[in-house]
C-alpha cells in the first residue's frame, strides 16, 4: 500500500505525465512563488517542460473555470490550482475561499481528474510568504502521485 508522506516524494515519477497549472494573479508575489516552486518540483520529478501547461487567471474564483476548460480539452493526467487568499476585514475572504475550493473539487470529481489544490488561505501576508514554497512543492508532488494512482485504478 502507498502511504502519502514525505518519504513518498523520492518514489514519485512524473515521466510521461502531462500537467496543467492554473495560477491566480491576485496576490501575485505569492502565487508566482507557488508557481515557480511547483514547476521546479515537477521538473525534478521527471515531468518534461513541454508537458506542463501554465495559464494565469485574475483570481481564485476564476481558477475553477480554467481548470474545467483544461479538463474538457483533455490530455492532462493531473491539474494544479494555485492561488492565495488573505483574510481581510469583510466576509469576502470566506466566500472566495469556500467557492474556489468547492469549484476545484467539483471539477476534479466531474472529470475524474486529480487536481492538487494549492489555493492557500491565510490570515496575513506573513503566513502566505511562509507557506508559498512548501505549498508549491506539495502541489507538484500531489499532482504526480494522484496521476500515477488514478492510472493504476482505471
Amino acid at each position: 500500500m502507498l502511504h502519502a508522506d514525505k518519504g513518498t516524494a523520492a518514489q514519485l515519477n512524473g515521466q510521461g505525465l502531462r500537467i496543467g497549472i492554473v495560477q491566480a494573479r491576485w496576490n501575485e508575489g505569492i502565487t508566482q512563488a507557488l508557481a515557480e516552486a511547483c514547476h521546479q518540483e515537477l521538473l525534478a520529478l521527471g515531468v518534461q517542460t513541454d508537458a506542463i501547461t501554465h495559464v494565469v487567471v485574475p483570481g481564485a474564483l476564476e481558477v475553477p473555470a480554467a481548470l474545467q476548460a483544461m479538463a474538457e480539452r483533455g490530455g492532462y493526467d493531473a491539474l494544479v490550482a494555485l492561488g492565495c487568499i488573505i483574510r481581510g476585514e469583510t466576509y469576502h475572504f470566506e466566500l472566495v475561499a469556500n467557492e474556489s475550493g468547492a469549484g476545484v473539487t467539483r471539477v476534479s470529481l466531474d472529470y475524474q481528474l486529480p487536481i492538487a489544490n494549492a489555493i492557500i488561505t491565510t490570515e496575513n501576508l506573513e503566513q502566505a510568504i511562509a507557506r508559498q514554497t512548501e505549498k508549491g512543492l506539495d502541489a507538484a508532488r500531489v499532482a504526480v502521485e494522484m496521476a500515477s494512482l488514478l492510472r493504476t485504478l482505471k
